[in-house]
């Protein structure tokens, strides 16, 4: 995938997942918030479990790297923190927040992914990246802002925040893993984290919504969650995580304007003017051109490519025929210049 097909995917999970939160707003009104988010990923995880299979039976094999067990602890890290923790929180927080203000507080998802990639796992960021994602974080606090009232975030907006902390560190964690499969990381991680919450909320005395709810609840998961988080992987690869988390700050535009033109929610000054300084961030990001002479250390590892200027690699006799594929190969010591983003092969230093 070129870059600007990663980033026309990472727009294409943007609107998956913006959707998904004003249609989330409205199945809470048939279905309690902790089975709500259980059934979100259930719906996720099994969707996607019923692809697979349908592949296999139809003789198609998928070309993606194998899992390792050094992989399993990010993994597990991952179905934790985005599949099991952020959901419910996301949840409680619709309860009592707009779908419009929830949406825009999303934002901040983007820009904790971008904090913990920068400061933690050591991704390169330039100071027009992080123009754009203080333009995002004021107009976060905007959202909170009532005229003559001054800031006032609700419990509500605190949930949802956590929400984007909770996701902040599955992207993170899900980097360290994006060379292996998407797909089959989106279904573990919808079909594990999704029948904990459900079990959870049933325990805890959660009544079960009726059937057709139910099928609602799962659809949107397996759209909003399922197909976007195979996309988001996939994109992760190839732009790193703070950028991608950058490209993925268009869906809570599109989940406000809906709950808007949709749900008839009012249209606040704090929401205009939030909205605005978090749209400049984001153009902020979408315009960056990022190329220098760089130099790549001999690196050995293994995930889906093509035969480009960093592949090319001798193949033995049982190496997989046709392009893309995968398979363990080696990279020689190579120092060139090009537009390059912090994908799996340019994760140097400046």
């Amino acid at each position: 995938m070129s870059g600007k097909h990663a980033i026309v995917a990472a727009l294409g999970a943007a609107v998956l997942f913006g959707l998904s939160t004003p249609a989330a707003k409205l199945l809470l009104t048939v279905s309690d918030p902790w089975m709500t988010a259980g059934l979100l990923y259930l719906g996720s995880g099994v969707g996607l479990g019923v692809f697979r299979v349908i592949q296999r039976l139809a003789g198609s094999r998928s070309n993606e790297a194998s899992f390792r067990r050094a992989d399993m602890p990010w993994l597990i890290g991952a179905i934790v923190s985005g599949g099991g923790v952020a959901p419910v929180l996301l949840m409680l927080g619709l309860v009592n927040v707009s779908a419009s203000q929830a949406s825009l507080l999303l934002n901040l998802e983007g820009v904790l992914t971008a904090v913990l990639a920068w400061f933690v796992f050591r991704e390169h960021f330039d100071r027009r990246i992080a123009l754009g994602m203080a333009c995002i974080t004021v107009g976060a606090l905007l959202l909170a802002w009532e005229p003559g009232q001054g800031f006032q975030m609700q419990r509500g907006g605190l949930l949802v925040v956590g929400a984007c902390l909770a996701w902040a560190v599955d992207n993170n964690l899900t980097r360290k893993v994006s060379g292996g499969d998407p797909l089959t990381i989106a279904a573990l991680k919808g079909g594990a984290a999704g029948a904990a919450n459900l079990a959870i909320a049933l325990v805890a005395g959660a009544a079960a919504p009726a059937p057709g709810s139910a099928i609602s609840v799962a659809l949107v998961g397996l759209l909003g969650y399922g197909v976007s988080l195979v996309l988001f992987v996939r994109v992760l690869r190839e732009l790193g995580a703070a950028r991608t988390g950058a490209y993925f700050s268009a869906a809570p535009f599109i989940g406000a304007l809906v709950a808007i033109v949709v749900l008839r929610e009012p249209i606040r000054l704090g929401v205009v003017a939030g909205g605005a300084l978090m749209i400049a961030g984001l153009w902020l990001h979408l315009t960056e051109h990022h190329e220098h002479e760089h130099e790549h250390e001999r690196l050995a590892h293994d995930h889906l490519h093509h035969h480009d200027d960093h592949h090319q690699h001798p193949h033995d006799s049982g190496a997989v025929a046709g392009e893309p594929h995968s398979h363990p190969h080696v990279h020689a010591p190579l120092r060139h210049s090009h537009p390059h983003y912090p994908d799996i092969h340019h994760r140097h230093s400046h």
